[in-house]
């Protein structure tokens, strides 16, 4: 029988399959069900800089009170209740967790600039977080930002979270850097130990009878996996010392083969469990295991990278000539 063991962040796996962020790990008993369905580690949702800065109820009635200075000031911080847990009630919940399992429990952390947020990251490291997932989310809207100011806070952000912890750390990215992989390299010269590939931007939905935005929750697909699986390719071929985990997308055992095939040490799955549950896990595993056996790999990491683009045997299939192939492939 095939292998499955993989290492993920330094941290020893008997499979790829992790549960990635999601509700389900939002309470203690959410969590051992995720263990119980065959989860090899545990992501917590994130804290965000923004609960962070407000922790305190003086903080949040004195942004109430001037609330109404200009009209857009309510929209740029979220309520209390859109957010499930507080600074203190996150660390709880994550040495709760600690507590009520034996897999690998990493906690995630949201912002978009250095900010005292970047100081929960020592707190989740006491909290015994066995790695921290760095979810860089950030829609930027001013036009006199450069891009290269955005790469350039992502890598300060990387520096000041290692600066305050040992744990490993992963950085949850999204596809729409001008150069991915040179922020890849940057990120992990600055201390990142990983990468996650893509967080997933939820777009908003328009309201045109009441003209308001609304939230528009869409569960993935796996055709969702294709721009990951190009750029796990790319990246796996490129950034010696980062390991790579892909989110969004794997439904499937073959989704998580054609993720390891291009370089992934880790799989996240979210949208299957949750449409699902988590004994999902179960199925992913035995048919990732079954895959192998039947191709006659003796484990994972054995197939890991073989169609990355330094070793598939057509790279420029991972570049702009298979763009230009596939447009002329159509016919009517």
């Amino acid at each position: 029988m095939a292998d499955t063991k993989v290492t993920y962040l330094g941290l020893e796996l008997p499979h790829p399959f992790v549960a990635g962020a999601s509700p389900l790990s939002e309470t203690l008993d959410g969590a051992c069900r995720l263990q119980e369905g065959g989860a090899a580690a545990i992501v917590l949702r994130s804290l965000y800089a923004e609960q962070v800065a407000a922790e305190s109820i003086a903080t949040h009635l004195a942004m109430h009170a001037h609330a109404e200075s200009y009209g857009e000031a309510t929209s740029y911080f979220p309520e209390p209740d859109d957010l499930p847990l507080g600074p203190d009630e996150y660390l709880e919940h994550l040495s709760g967790v600690k507590s009520r399992v034996t897999v690998p429990v990493i906690a995630s952390l949201n912002g978009e600039r250095v900010g005292p947020w970047v100081e929960h990251a020592a707190l989740a490291e006491d909290a015994g977080a066995d790695a921290i997932e760095l979810n860089i989310y950030r829609v930027v809207t001013d036009p006199f930002v450069e891009g290269v100011s955005v790469e350039h806070e992502a890598v300060e952000i990387v520096k000041a979270v290692r600066g305050r912890t040992k744990l490993p750390i992963a950085v949850k990215l999204s596809p729409f850097y001008s150069s991915v992989a040179n922020l890849a390299v940057r990120l992990r010269d600055a201390g990142a130990d990983g990468a996650v590939l893509f967080n997933r931007f939820f777009e908003p939905d328009l309201d045109t009878e009441n003209l308001a935005v609304e939230p528009h929750l869409v569960s993935s697909t796996s055709d969702e996996l294709l721009l990951r699986l190009r750029w796990l390719a790319i990246l796996s071929g490129a950034t010696e010392g980062l390991d790579l985990a892909v989110t969004g997308g794997v439904h499937t055992p073959i989704d998580a083969v054609k993720s390891v095939m291009c370089g992934a040490h880790a799989v996240q799955v979210v949208s299957a469990l949750l449409t699902h549950g988590p004994d999902r896990l179960h199925a992913l595993r035995s048919g990732f295991a079954d895959w192998l056996d039947e191709h006659e790999y003796a484990s994972a990491n054995q197939m890991r990278g073989n169609m990355n683009i330094a070793r598939c045997p057509d790279p420029s299939a991972h570049t702009r000539s298979q763009y230009i192939r596939t447009l002329r492939s159509w016919s009517p």
